[in-house]
């Protein structure tokens, strides 16, 4: 998935010096191509969030916020807690973004997300549960992306998962069919460590992290999500 801007005759120059750059076997901002830019993780960072974690990757900024409430589990899975992935595209994070409802890509943005969490089985959903068919916990994971300079697959999946790791919530049991907490923190059951990557196909060459200008250089993206033990 990719978000970019407008492209101008500025961006056409260096969309043509970032493809005579690639053939030489450089990138325009010096890095490898198997290279990722600076990354940052900073934890803890909405104090009001049972979770949240920024992550800075190179300029490009992303939120994540992530809530537990409790709520009534999907017929199909009885047993098991909810999990929700959305995104917003905050308007003064790039000029291409306007206010409003979702839109595609900030839906495709939240599908990665939660597709990555959820297929990794990140999360043990059914230790999330309080009563079968009735109660369980309901996790909601809210992606920004603040700064818009490239690769927000990487940066929102990476966002999530340091918010899922560092979210406690109130330990909750049901009593005569009325959800009631202990008094108890716990930590969200976090099983696995999703990774995305990112990588732009320009000419046949592979890009890790495309920043935004090589974003507009290239359409063809490949990403991925995988584990620690590969």
């Amino acid at each position: 998935m990719s978000v970019t801007p407008q492209r101008s005759v500025i961006s056409k120059i260096l969309q043509d010096d970032i493809v005579k750059l690639a053939n030489k076997g450089e990138r325009i901002d010096g890095r490898a191509f198997d290279e990722y830019r600076k990354i940052k993780i900073t934890t803890g960072f909405v104090e009001k969030a049972e979770g949240s974690a920024l992550v800075e990757l190179g300029s490009t900024r992303v939120l994540v916020g992530v809530k537990v409430e409790t709520g009534t589990p999907f017929p199909d899975t009885p047993d098991e807690g909810v999990l929700s992935v959305t995104a917003e595209l905050v308007p003064l994070a790039s000029e291409s973004f306007e206010p409003g409802p979702p839109n595609e890509d900030s839906i495709a943005l939240a599908r990665f997300v939660d597709r990555g969490i959820r297929e990794s089985k990140a999360i043990d959903l059914k230790e999330l549960c309080l009563e079968p068919g009735k109660k369980v916990h309901v996790v909601m994971i809210d992606v920004y992306v603040l700064d818009h300079s490239g690769n927000l697959i990487d940066a929102s999946a990476l966002a999530a998962l340091a918010a899922l790791l560092n979210t406690k919530f109130p330990a909750c049991k049901v009593e005569d069919g009325q959800v009631v907490k202990t008094g108890e923190m716990r930590q969200l059951p976090v099983r696995e460590q999703p990774i995305a990557t990112t990588l732009a196909v320009l000419n046949g060459k592979l890009l890790l992290d495309p920043d935004l200008q090589e974003e507009q250089a290239t359409g063809t993206y490949i990403s991925f999500v995988s584990l620690e033990d590969g």
